[in-house]
């Protein structure tokens, strides 16, 4: 059986309370963190190879140790629950389920960090799960896990839970900042980043809902403990958001390094590709990765198994590899259309762009008309060349990564499917291939 850190109390019931939280050994991480000076989690942090969960995958003990730390200025800890991913739904999950892992690791994060207030930024859709966040804080008020003196401590904190208003460029961390500081959700232009100046102009940290819960299994079993499960730089375990064309969807927890074979294939985890179909191509972490067809997802550049790793999966660069990002795992079989997805995604970057950044703001728009194009029965052969290069002047040349995002599932695409946009071309649109839509029922 796959070891299990976060999910490992999911099945208890009533665990969403506090009471039952503590009867499974919850809070005792936090007892035992208030313990040891506050640097000395940072260290554990560091030691245990943690990377960010929400996508970009930075060493977490590496971020925290840039906070800097001016006398007399108050620091602040965010944790960046603005899941807006399509394909992604683990965080959500977790904080559904199990509201007290993710405060937890808060309060101990905040501890480490010298933070005396801290928000959650939740993405504002979801407020049946903004609920169940606000009744745990309130519990842990009452129980005086919050506010002065937490356990009879010397440290205070106050946390908060702020709804997002439906942006998704709000999950980037800086236009996060701007819309919780009550601005419309840009991104900033960096340096300065947020470890200096942040939140209210101050040092802040911000955090993914997955990375802050995996600080309490850490301190709980020691850096060195975590470090040794998983592959290399990949430590430790990984939520996975299972979907598309497969028996079971849902969310996973696997020990990074699990194949990606397996993962698609194992009744443990998939059980793989829905009625016998052939497997044709994978989203590995979330919309805004590149797209693999099916035998590259399988195989390394060196005909070596794929594995649930940074690297592995990184393996042979954007021309035969991607990115294990958020873990939004899309699996589409021989039926699918990938034009059609193309479109889906495109049209959702092109919505959720900002317009800050004229490549962005323009580009994004060019790919969604010319896919619809092509769609629609009125493309041209010189639209794939012009796909490419209008993703290529958008790729790299704006303030934040949604430009990226937007960019590398075009390309992919092209690079790995231009056959299908031929097809598409030459039939007039008449090639029928449904699409799959990514969104996480």
């Amino acid at each position: 059986m796959p070891k299990k850190l976060l999910l490992k109390h999911l099945e208890v019931p009533g665990i969403q309370s506090l009471d039952v939280y503590r009867q499974q050994g919850g809070y005792e991480n936090l007892k035992k963190a208030l313990s040891m000076v506050p640097d000395a989690i940072t260290e554990e942090v560091k030691k245990s190879g943690l990377r960010g969960r929400g996508g970009a995958g930075f060493p977490t003990g590496m971020k925290w140790s840039f906070l800097a730390k001016p006398p007399g200025v108050p620091r602040y800890l965010v944790c960046n629950a603005d899941e807006s991913e399509p394909g992604t739904f683990k965080d959500r999950y977790l904080m559904q389920r199990i509201p007290h892992l993710l405060l937890e690791g808060m309060i101990i994060s905040s501890f480490a960090l010298g933070a005396n207030t801290s928000y959650i930024y939740i993405r504002g859709e979801l407020m049946y799960v903004y609920h169940i966040l606000q009744k745990a804080i309130d519990e842990c008020y009452a129980a005086g896990l919050l506010g002065k003196n937490i356990m009879g401590s010397d440290y205070s904190l106050h946390l908060h839970v702020h709804c997002g208003a439906g942006a998704y460029i709000c999950g980037e961390e800086t236009a996060l900042i701007e819309s919780l500081e009550g601005k419309r959700g840009n991104p900033r232009i960096k340096p300065p980043f947020p470890a200096v100046k942040g939140l209210w102009g101050c040092p802040t940290v911000v955090n993914n809902v997955e990375t802050i819960a995996a600080v309490v299994p850490i301190i709980e079993m020691g850096g060195d403990a975590y470090a040794a499960i998983g592959v290399g730089k990949s430590t430790g375990t990984k939520l996975i958001s299972a979907s598309g064309h497969i028996n079971k969807p849902g969310v996973y927890e696997i020990e990074l390094g699990v194949p990606v074979e397996e993962f698609i294939y194992s009744d443990e985890y998939c059980g793989g590709v829905r009625n016998g179909n052939k497997l044709k191509a994978v989203v590995a972490g979330g919309s805004s990765v590149p797209i693999l067809p099916g035998d590259l997802i399988l195989k390394t550049t060196k005909g070596e198994p794929r594995l649930m790793t940074y690297e592995s999966l990184a393996d042979g660069g954007f021309q035969s590899g991607t990115m294990l990002g958020s873990g939004g795992f899309i699996v589409m079989d021989e039926t699918a259309s990938i034009v059609k997805n193309l479109w889906n995604f495109t049209r959702f970057y092109h919505h959720e762009s900002c317009g800050q950044c004229s490549p962005c703001r323009e580009g994004t728009g060019w790919m969604e008309k010319i896919l619809h194009k092509i769609l629609d029965g009125h493309g041209e052969m010189k639209d794939i060349d012009l796909l490419w290069d209008i993703q290529s002047k958008i790729e790299g040349k704006t303030i934040c990564p949604l430009g990226d995002a937007a960019a590398w599932p075009v390309a992919s695409a092209i690079r790995h499917f231009r056959y299908e946009f031929e097809e598409l071309i030459k039939s007039g649109g008449k090639v029928n291939r449904p699409a799959y839509a990514t969104h996480a029922g």
